[in-house]
């Protein structure tokens, strides 16, 4: 089961910072950006999650929300938003379920050896919980401004 732009994404249940649970369709009604980074507190991760913090305030008039995702621990997680002090839950997925539905568990190399892990990506679900796009294999730099024009379009119904 992965998601496809255009199709409705699947109901999972999330375990988010804060030990709270919630489904992917407790966030209907409003543009969700769901991003997913290999590990807290790496330094690419965490540029990322300080990009998405700087721009939250225009994520916010768009009626935006955003959740950030991986297969970390809740504890991890959550020293990990702490520390960066991200104004937005993190999702813990080891069990690798939302990762999974997703389609972003990939085989990557890592200093020459060959590991499964997530693929940075970013995926913008509309406020029916359509996937109405999807960015793979994301570099950090600039991301976070495309993402936003994208939510500015599907807000203006282009």
């Amino acid at each position: 089961m992965t998601v496809k732009i255009g199709k409705k994404v699947p109901d999972i249940e999330l375990h988010l910072t804060g030990d709270k649970q919630a489904r992917l369709s407790d966030y209907r009604g409003k543009p969700l950006i769901l991003y997913f980074y290999p590990k807290a507190s790496t330094p690419g991760c965490t540029q990322e999650g300080k990009d998405f913090t700087a721009a939250i305030n225009k994520f916010r008039r768009q009626s935006c929300r955003i959740l950030g995702a991986s297969r970390d621990s809740l504890r991890a997680q959550e020293n990990f938003k702490a520390k960066q002090e991200f104004p937005f839950d993190l999702v813990s997925d080891p069990d690798e379920t939302l990762c999974a539905a997703f389609g972003v568990i990939k085989m990557k190399n890592m200093y020459g050896k060959k590991v499964r892990g997530i693929e940075r990506s970013t995926f913008l679900i509309d406020p029916d919980g359509v996937l109405r796009q999807e960015w793979c294999g994301v570099k950090v730099k600039g991301h976070v401004d495309e993402v936003l024009e994208a939510v500015k379009a599907l807000n203006k119904g282009d």
